[in-house]
């Protein structure tokens, strides 16, 4: 996916925009004489992954076309405190309106990008692939999900309409895993939709059911022992992907990862994530 040139998130710079200078900017407009010209760069004050870098030229292009930037550290780098990820140049007025939006994203953007990366590490020299979840800010679900793709981790289902996901709230409701899988099917079929179908398995009788019914291509093992998920894997014996879920955080995952799972998802990618310290400052 193009997250830049997405239209997703030209609608997030507006709409942030909106939400943070609303009728006008009065400090900067009181206080910054217009006609000026300055400079600011941005400094790292934190250890991690950098990401965001793409996204403020983006925001600073949407406030004012006329302000430059030149980037010095691009997204998907590792950074550490003292580095300046990029220098922005032109009306110090745009620069001041601009800051607050690309300091928010990049510092959350690249926290997400951080936790991603550290947990592909964790598991590397194994097949298993980190997922994001759906488990977000509402309203920047997109960027967080371009984070994690920066951060090296795989992005799951971006909503309810890009895959099937039937949970244990569905079955509930349809009565069985077979009732509910069936019903999809049908569903699908009838509106023309070729999506793929993850059922949701909290024991080696659900993973049989799951793994014998018609059309589904990934189960999810939910909350499951070790054991019991080298069970499931071995059970599904390659007939779809398996995913692990269920209170996964990093510094645990690699055994996970070894019981033979496709992949592991982690809500904390994105709920849970600790911002790095990014500020933008005046210079000459």
């Amino acid at each position: 996916m193009d997250f830049l040139n997405h239209p997703e998130t030209l609608r997030i710079i507006e709409n942030a925009l909106r939400e943070d200078i609303g009728p006008g900017d009065y400090t900067t407009l009181s206080t910054v004489p217009a006609g000026k010209q300055a400079r600011a760069r941005c400094l790292i004050k934190d250890t991690g992954m950098l990401a965001g870098v793409a996204l403020a030229a983006k925001v600073f292009a949407q406030v004012d076309p006329e302000l430059t930037l030149e980037v010095l550290i691009e997204d998907g780098a590792w950074v550490v405190p003292g580095d300046i990820a990029f220098y922005v140049a032109g009306d110090p007025r745009s620069i001041l309106q601009s800051e607050r939006i690309v300091l928010n994203c990049m510092q959350r953007m690249s926290g997400i990008a951080t936790l991603s990366h550290a947990a592909m590490q964790e598991m590397a020299g194994t097949a298993c692939k980190v997922l994001d979840t759906r488990k977000t800010t509402p309203g920047i679900r997109h960027l967080e999900k371009w984070s994690v793709h920066i951060g090296g981790a795989q992005n799951h289902r971006f909503g309810l309409y890009d895959m099937v996901m039937i949970k244990d709230n569905h079955i509930e409701y349809a009565g069985s895993i077979p009732a509910a899988v069936n019903a999809c099917v049908q569903y699908l079929d009838s509106h023309g939709l070729d999506l793929n179908i993850e059922v949701e398995t909290r024991n080696l009788d659900e993973v049989a059911q799951a793994v014998s019914l018609p059309r589904v291509t990934h189960i999810l093992l939910d909350n499951m022992s070790l054991e019991t998920m080298r069970e499931a894997v071995s059970l599904v014996a390659g007939k779809a992907k398996t995913e692990a879920s269920g209170n996964m955080r990093i510094g645990h995952l690699r055994p996970v990862a070894e019981t033979g799972v496709d992949y592991i998802s982690i809500g904390a990618l994105t709920h849970s994530v600790r911002s790095l310290d990014i500020s933008l400052k005046a210079c000459e």
